[in-house]
C-alpha cells in the first residue's frame, strides 16, 4: 500500500512539473504583435490613483439605485443612535449590576465620537 501511494505521489508530481516546464508562449511572435496602451497609467492599487484621476469618469453611469437608499437613511440612523442606542448606553452604564455593562462596553461607548 505504502508503495503504491508513493508511485501515484511520484507521478503526479512528475505530472504537474511537465506541466510547467513549455516555452509556448500565446501570441504569435514578437514582431507581429502590436502593443495596445492600457485603459489607465495608473494602477488599481496605487492610493494615489484617485488624486491623479477622475474617479466619476470611470464610474458606472447608472450607479447602484441602493445607494441613493443609503444616502438618504443616513440621517435617520444618525437620529436613531443619538436618540435611542446613547442613551440605553448611558443607563446600562449607571445599573451595571443589572444590564451586563461590562469595561469592555464602556470601552466602545468611550471611542464614539
Amino acid at each position: 500500500m505504502k508503495a503504491t501511494s508513493t508511485i501515484l505521489g511520484i507521478m503526479m508530481l512528475a505530472t504537474v512539473a511537465t506541466g510547467c516546464s513549455t516555452t509556448h508562449q500565446q501570441g504569435g511572435s514578437v514582431e507581429t504583435k502590436e502593443y495596445t496602451p492600457p485603459t489607465s497609467i495608473y494602477n488599481i492599487l496605487d492610493s494615489t490613483a484617485l488624486v491623479y484621476s477622475d474617479p466619476a469618469a470611470g464610474s458606472a453611469v447608472n450607479d447602484h439605485p441602493l445607494r441613493w437608499l443609503g444616502f438618504f437613511s443616513n440621517p435617520i440612523g444618525h437620529a436613531f443612535d443619538y436618540g435611542i442606542n446613547r442613551p440605553i448606553y448611558k443607563l446600562a452604564n449607571g445599573f451595571s449590576y443589572l444590564s451586563g455593562y461590562t469595561a469592555e462596553d464602556n470601552m466602545v461607548d468611550a471611542q464614539r465620537r
